[in-house]
């Protein structure tokens, strides 16, 4: 039985050191759940292997849950919301066409790149407004 609390207490401290390594707060919860059956094992000698990883896999659901429906929802909100969508960046900038926009697509050059848009059909040099976006093309009109 002895062997049962040291493999207990030594996924705990795995899961929460892989959490540390590859932060996600996901495996953080299951060490949790693998402490407390840890301290369960410790306390009451004799629990079944099989009692001992159903409590495991109930209390890591739970702790899970516990984050995603408290803990989740109080999170900071970022100051660059978008940050890794570059093309939503660009909604409401104006800019003159690359290329004309012929059948519905043409193209702007925005700082360094150039983005392939849709829009009504327009001449070189128009400037149009970014409007929306869908998908890394970028939704104009004239602006």
């Amino acid at each position: 039985m002895r062997g049962d609390v040291m493999t207990w207490a030594a996924l705990a401290l795995a899961l929460m050191a892989a959490e540390a390594l590859a932060p996600g707060a996901f495996m953080l919860w299951m060490g949790f759940a693998a402490m407390v059956v840890f301290v369960g094992v410790a306390l009451v000698p004799g629990i079944p292997l099989l009692w001992q990883v159903a409590a495991f896999v109930v209390l890591s659901f739970v702790s899970i849950q516990v984050y995603r429906r408290w803990f989740r929802k109080r999170a900071r909100p970022s100051d660059s919301p978008l940050l890794n969508r570059r093309a939503h960046q660009h909604i409401g900038v104006v800019t003159p066409l690359e290329q004309a926009i012929v059948g519905g697509r043409g193209r702007i050059k925005l700082g360094d790149a150039f983005w392939l848009v849709e829009g009504p059909d327009l001449p070189v040099g128009t400037a149009v407004r970014v409007i929306a976006v869908d998908g890394m093309v970028l939704k104009v009109q004239e602006a």
